[in-house]
């Protein structure tokens, strides 16, 4: 079979949703993330399925990544990576308690929130966010398709305008190594990652 048609198209949807990215709010999350580390707050992140693989992602390449080659350091805490306790709290309190739970009582002034969502609407994760936005904490949310409720409650709204979950993905690893590329040379005077 030739796939070529499928193939062409596929790319051709990234570029466009690559196209209408909002680059303001991505700018905003740079220097969020920027202030957060100078504050040294914690930055928590969470998502579900892919989600959480990005979100183990973005933690690695932030708090190895670039903090290998900074004094202060990126104080990344990915709630997804601890499956004892994840599966613990989703056994005993409920799946929709996973993130929620994790972060009760533990956030201060200067924490913010990563949230990942490809439809905006995971239980999970809007339990959490609520959450952390009562406790004042600033929410940078990832979102596709609509943006859901999560775009709503997200003081940055890192979107991915389309109707795919593998391009909506894909977009959010490219705001992690967008965001990664640009702390690394401006922070670590360094052109690109060995």
């Amino acid at each position: 079979m030739d796939y070529t048609a499928m193939i062409k198209k596929y790319i051709q949807d990234e570029i466009d949703t690559l196209k209408k990215l909002d680059i303001s709010a991505l700018n905003n999350a740079l220097n969020l993330l920027e202030e957060t580390l100078q504050k040294e707050g914690n930055i928590y992140i969470f998502g579900n399925g892919g989600s959480s693989a990005t979100a183990s992602h973005f933690q690695n390449d932030f708090n190895k990544g670039i903090s290998e080659y900074t004094d202060k350091k990126f104080r990344f805490n990915c709630l997804n990576d601890n499956v004892a306790t994840v599966m613990a709290i989703a056994n005993d309190i409920g799946f929709e308690e996973v993130f929620r739970f994790q972060l009760k009582n533990k956030l201060k002034e200067n924490d913010i929130i990563v949230a990942i969502s490809g439809s905006g609407n995971s239980p999970n994760v809007i339990n959490a966010v609520e959450y952390a936005k009562e406790q004042g904490v600033k929410i940078i949310g990832l979102t596709g398709f609509s943006g859901g409720k999560l775009k709503e409650l997200s003081d940055i709204s890192l979107h991915a305008p389309v109707s795919s979950m593998q391009i909506t993905e894909d977009i959010h690893m490219i705001f992690d190594h967008l965001m990664m590329s640009i702390f690394y040379k401006t922070m670590c005077g360094k052109e690109h990652l060995k």
